[in-house]
Order: structure tokens, then C-alpha cells, then sequence
């Protein structure tokens, strides 16, 4: 049984945000929030195998694993450890994402920590998804609806473990914190301020109507230079 509990924001904000993808929510973070435009968000390419899976939004898990070396700790200490780690992951705001930092450095990626057990566990916990810049595998046996951001796939999971939980993560150039809110697609993730998360539908909607005279004139048999200038002019008028 998994804790549900309620977070700091409405589910239906959640809800709401989940309705865009996430290049929409970075254009109306740069309306609601413009000293992110450069932070906040992945800057690296992330392998996701499942491309048609809608946005997902949730409160951060994070972990830092590694898996080219053993862990140090003797079997009944990674027992409870593993546990523990379970415990952190099943509980707490929700809906949750794993944000799993790979801490191997030029080794990156060697082992999986993710693949049919783990994602069908995490599921079970209360989990959206993953993302990370560690390896994942068992594409086929995924557990289905789980979704995931990764930085490779590969066929092992080597010496692989959960190094620590809870603290500050980086992955693809995005730093993440535990609870901190994250949206993410097929994309990429970004970290969404709790404070600004229920300006951003309204935001993205404007980010919209603005798109919208361009992208007539664009798709239009009758596009033309001069029809696209006064479409830029009409776009820049809409508030």
C-alpha cells in the first residue's frame, strides 16, 4: 500500500499542466517566470522509448546510483538499505517521478538500475516515470505506462545500486531537488516553482492564441511575405 499523499498544489493544477507538453510549459515559464529561461530544464538529449505516452507531472524521487564498482556495504545493510530506498520512493507528495542521477562518471550508463522489475515496482510505489542519465533495458517486458527518460539503453545492470536518496540530483543538465515539481515528455523534463505552477495553463493558452495567426498564415495555400508580417503583427498584440 503506498502513501497518497495530497501535495502541496491542487491535483487539478496538476491536471492542468498535464494537458501541454512540455515545450509549451518552458514557453509559459518564460512568460511567468523569465529568469529561468536558461535553468530549470534538460539540456541534453535523453533516450525515451515510449514517445506517444502523454506529459507526465509529479513530485521528485531522487537518487544518485553507480554500478561499475560493488557497493561497500555488507548484504544485510544493502537489504535494508533497498528497503529504506522503497520506503522514500513510496511515500510523500504525490503523484512521483524518479530523477536518478548516474554517478560513474566517464563510465555513465554502465548498468542498469531500470528495467522490468524496477519499473513495474516503481509503478506500484506511486510512480510516473523515470528520468535519468543512467542506462535502462527489458524495453519490451516495461512496465506498461511507465514513463521514461534515459540516457542510454544497455543489456546489464553490472554491479548496480542506489549510492544515496533524497538530495540534490543533476541529470542532462537539470538540477532537481527532492519534491520539487517536474513535467516531462518525450521532450524533456523541467522543474516547475511551486509558486508559478498555477499561472502556467493560463501562460501556455496565451503562449497559443500568439502561435495561432502565424501558423494559419504558415499553412496557408495563399502564405505570403506580407500576409506573414501582419500575422507577426497580429501575434504581437494578443495579451
Amino acid at each position: 500500500m503506498t502513501d497518497k499523499a495530497t501535495g502541496p498544489l491542487p491535483a487539478s493544477v496538476l491536471e492542468a499542466l498535464g494537458r501541454y507538453d512540455t515545450p509549451t510549459i518552458c514557453n509559459a515559464m518564460e512568460i511567468v517566470a523569465p529568469e529561468r529561461r536558461l535553468i530549470g530544464y534538460t539540456t541534453k538529449q535523453l533516450v525515451c522509448p515510449f514517445p506517444d505516452l502523454p506529459p507526465i507531472v509529479g513530485y521528485a524521487r531522487t537518487v544518485a546510483i553507480r554500478s561499475v564498482l560493488k557497493s561497500s556495504l555488507a548484504p544485510e545493510e544493502q537489504s535494508k538499505r533497498r528497503i529504506e530506498y522503497y520506503e522514500y520512493v513510496g511515500t510523500g507528495h504525490g503523484p512521483r517521478i524518479s530523477v536518478i542521477q548516474d554517478i560513474d562518471g566517464p563510465d555513465v550508463g554502465y548498468g542498469a538500475f531500470w528495467g522490468e522489475v524496477q519499473s513495474n515496482v516503481h509503478k506500484a510505489l506511486g510512480c510516473l516515470g523515470v528520468i535519468t542519465d543512467g542506462s535502462i533495458r527489458d524495453i519490451p517486458q516495461w512496465a506498461p505506462g511507465f514513463q521514461a527518460l534515459a540516457g542510454s539503453i544497455g543489456p546489464s545492470h553490472a554491479w548496480v545500486h542506489a549510492e544515496s536518496f533524497g538530495g540534490e540530483v543533476r541529470v542532462a543538465g537539470m538540477t532537481v531537488k527532492s519534491d520539487d515539481l517536474i513535467h516531462a515528455d518525450q521532450h524533456g523534463a523541467i522543474v516547475i516553482p511551486l509558486d508559478v505552477a498555477a499561472k502556467l495553463p493560463e501562460a501556455a493558452e496565451l503562449c497559443g492564441r500568439r502561435e495561432t495567426p502565424i501558423l494559419e498564415i504558415a499553412r496557408s495555400p495563399d502564405f505570403s511575405l506580407e500576409k506573414l508580417k501582419a500575422a507577426l503583427k497580429r501575434s504581437a498584440e494578443i495579451h
